[in-house]
Order: structure tokens, then sequence, then C-alpha cells
């Protein structure tokens, strides 16, 4: 009995209380991993979710992910654009059509409501977002968030960090800001970015935190290991050309982030989409952000039958500094982007003095003119060093442009002056526009309609004319604008 009892005590004694219990099996399993860590470890194991999604996506994140292989977008163009381009041998116009007169239309959105200063207390990341200073609390959870080990297992830990977090806060701050200054993905995009730049200097950590931000909003976003780095991917149904891009189920995910930059190669990613985030990075840019205005102006001068013109203009330097990171979205993003108030007023003001009273074709042409003289004539490869197409607004800011550029331009001011239907022509080296109207000249057929040539890029060429070298050539395709 006796042996008993100093047997029990033994006992007792080797295996103590449910701590000592814990402490032993720690030390049993992992004589290595420091006390600290084990508690760690356990904690996470209690750790509740805020959103049910992501017990589950969690455990798959930590299943085997499979080898992928990067896919390089087509180019723009298949053939390089002229160096130069010939200008045409001056025609008489004839004047058809009605007389013009152009009616300068109030936008709605005049007196925009843009994002002020932000006069709250210091918030835990503050930065300048073209213009507005804008300021976020970050949940602690997400600070103390960490891609370690920089492997697969790395990943699914800052995912439980951020997951157990309060980040509702920081995802309704988001969407305040983003409704407040009518940013469309691409703002959101740049939004988020900054907001985790600004979180984490280590660009890995950066990632993640965008990864999970952006799947809380609703978009389909993926993440995938290069060389124990992460990769950021973002579907998109549309073509973002010069972009490295991975296939998953024949849809692209695209790595915005090296737009223009070397192929990625293989990653490892895996396969399922976050539980009910499936919208796509859509670049369109129907309406323009609301900015703080940081207003400089211009002067564009070109020159007519011999006489000289001047058009001054106004624009708000954020929006181009916006526009400027834009990826290379696919045409009709471009084509259908409006241009500022601010620009437009200014530029039709100083266009209706000089067309009003003239006739349809003499209006139209003076138009096309004016987009055709005012600019130098670039490729994009010189000027930016890679391909970009711009947006109306940004051609009518640089002194350089190439045929894309004055083609998004004059379809713009065409259908916003004139109210014609408009289409851009696009061959393997190079861009026009055509125009649905009544003119006699070189023609198009599009959906069964006759379009009228008209090139911004074939110096002093009248609508109806086409550079020689296109006139027995059929296009590749043609970009529809948008109709008023």
């Amino acid at each position: 009995m006796q042996q008993s009892k100093v047997g029990e005590q033994k006992l007792f004694r080797l295996f103590g209380r449910f701590s000592l219990i814990l402490l032993v099996g720690f030390t049993t399993l992992n004589a290595q991993q420091s006390f600290k860590d084990f508690k760690k470890s356990q904690a996470q194991s209690f750790q509740t979710y805020r959103d049910e999604r992501d017990t589950a996506f969690n455990s798959y994140l930590k299943q085997e992910w499979k080898e992928y292989n990067a896919l390089q977008s087509a180019p723009l163009y298949e053939k390089a654009k002229p160096l130069e381009i010939e200008a045409a041998k001056p025609q008489i116009l004839k004047p058809v059509g009605p007389k013009i007169s152009v009616n300068i239309k109030q936008r709605a959105d005049d007196k925009q409501d843009v994002l002020t200063p932000s006069q709250t207390k210091q918030k835990d990341v503050m930065f300048d977002f073209y213009g507005s200073s804008l300021g976020f609390n970050i949940p602690s959870g997400i600070k103390k968030a960490n891609f370690y080990p920089q492997n697969q297992a790395g990943i699914a830990s800052f995912f439980n960090s951020a997951a157990s977090s309060d980040y509702e806060a920081l995802l309704e701050e988001i969407n305040r800001i983003s409704k407040k200054m009518n940013l469309n993905d691409w703002g959101v995009y740049l939004l988020v970015s900054k907001i985790s730049d600004k979180t984490f200097t280590n660009q890995d950590n950066s990632k993640l935190f965008s990864w999970f931000i952006f799947n809380k909003l609703g978009y389909a976003v993926k993440i995938g290991l290069a060389k124990q780095h992460v990769v950021l991917m973002h579907y998109s149904k549309k073509v973002i050309y010069s972009t490295p891009n991975y296939n998953f189920d024949n849809k692209k995910y695209y790595v915005v982030a090296n737009y223009a930059k070397d192929g990625l190669g293989r990653i490892f990613s895996y396969k399922q989409d976050y539980p009910g985030s499936t919208k796509e990075l859509d670049l369109s840019l129907e309406t323009l952000p609301k900015l703080e205005a940081k207003i400089e102006s211009k002067t564009l001068t070109f020159s007519q039958s011999g006489e000289k013109y001047s058009v001054p203009i106004s624009y708000n330097k954020n929006l181009i500094d916006f526009m400027a990171s834009y990826p290379q979205a696919d045409y009709e993003t471009f084509f259908n982007a409006p241009v500022d108030d601010v620009t437009y007023r200014d530029l039709a003001s100083s266009l209706k003095k000089h067309i009003d009273g003239k006739k349809a074709s003499e209006g139209m042409n003076f138009v096309l003119n004016f987009v055709q003289n005012s600019f130098k004539y670039e490729q994009d490869n010189q000027q930016f060093g890679r391909e970009k197409v711009m947006f109306a607004q940004e051609t009518l800011y640089f002194d350089k442009s190439d045929c894309e550029d004055r083609a998004v331009l004059f379809s713009y001011l065409v259908k916003e002056l004139f109210g014609v239907s408009v289409v851009g022509v696009k061959y393997e080296d190079h861009m026009a526009t055509a125009l649905y109207i009544p003119l006699e000249g070189d023609e198009v057929m599009v959906k069964s309609k006759k379009f009228v040539i008209a090139d911004p890029t074939y110096l002093n060429a009248n609508i109806g004319m086409s550079m020689p070298k296109y006139k027995s050539i059929k296009p590749q395709s043609y970009i529809v604008v948008g109709e008023k």
C-alpha cells in the first residue's frame, strides 16, 4: 500500500497539472521551439475568425499548391508604328452640310464635391492621394502580421493574423473614401496599394495586406510565390497589355505591378477563389475621379490655310498624374473616357469661336486640323520608353503624341461638339478614325454602315483622305465609341 502511494506521488510529480502536461508535451515535441512561439501557436489555434469564410479558406491555403507558368499579353501593334508621317497635299474643301452652332453644355457635375484635406486627428498611416490628405487606422492584428516563414506556411500565417483582426472599420473607411472620390477600380487599386505600402515597408507584407483587403472588398485576387517572394494577381476579363498573367480555369489573372516590366516566369499558387469574391479589375473610366484641383494652364497653337490659331486650356495636374499611372488597358477604355469639365469648357469655347457659322464639313475639318497640327508626332517608345495609349486629357497635356492618342482625342471632340458617331480604325501599325457622316471619300464598313475616314495623324488631310499606304488595306478592327 505504501509503495502504491509513493508511486502515485511520483506519477503526480512527473505529469502535474494540465499546464505542466502542456510544458512536458512542448519540450518533448520540439526542444528547440521557444515557449513564446508555443504560446503564440496555441493562441492562434483558438482564435475565432470574424468571417465564417475564413476558416475554410485558411485551411485551403495550407494544401499543396500547384505550379503555373506566366503568359505574356499580346502587343497592341504587330508592327512598329511609322517614325515619321508625311503631310498630305492640300486640297480645296467643299463646304457641305448645315451651319454649325456649338452648344457647350453645363455638366451636371461641374460643381463637384471633392474630398477636402483631412482635419481629423492623426491616423496610423497618412499620405497624399492626388491632392487629398488621407489617413487610415490599421488594426493591431494586421500590423503584427508577417510573412514568415517565406513560404506557403508564411502566407497562411499572415492571413490568419489579418482575418482575426478588427478589419471591418478599415474596409468601411476605404469604401467611404472610394465613393466620395468617385474612384473606379483602378482608383481603388491605387488607394489600397498606397495604404499597404504605408503600413508595411516590406513589399511581401504589403502585397499580402493588399490581397487580404481586395478579397474582402469582393475582388477576385490571388497570391502566388516566385522565388520566396509574393506575387499579387488581379482577375480581368479584358486584356491588360504588356502585363504578365496566369491562367486559372481559363480566367486570366494579371500581375499589374509588373506592367511593362520583365516577366516573372513560374509561380506556385492555389486554384480556389476566395469565397464570394468574383469582381474583376475593370479599368473602364466612364466618369472621372473627384480629385483636389491643382489647376495649371497651357496654350496650344496651330495653323490652317496660312492663319495661326491659339487655344488656351486649363487642366487639373492631379488628374494627369492619376491617368499617367494607368497600365495598358484595351482601346475602348481610352476612347470612351471623358475630358475634365474645366479643360473641355476652355477647349470648346476656343473652338466655338472659329467654327460657329461654318458648314458642318468646314467645322469638323477645322477640329481635325487642330488635332493634326497642335502636337509633334513621336512614337511612344521614343517618348515614354514603352507603348502607351493616352487618354484625350493626356494628349492635350503632352506636347508630343502618336496616332492612337490623336484618334482618341479627335473622336472625343467630334462626338461632343457635333454629336456624330465615330469609330477607331486600327491597322497593324496605325490608328485612324472614321465618321458616320454623308461626306465623300475613303470609307470603311462597320456593322453594315459606311463610315468616312478621318485621320488625325495625316497632317493637313481633309476628312475622307486615307494615308496612301492604307487605302487598299482592310483594317484589323474597329473601336466603337459609345453613343451620346
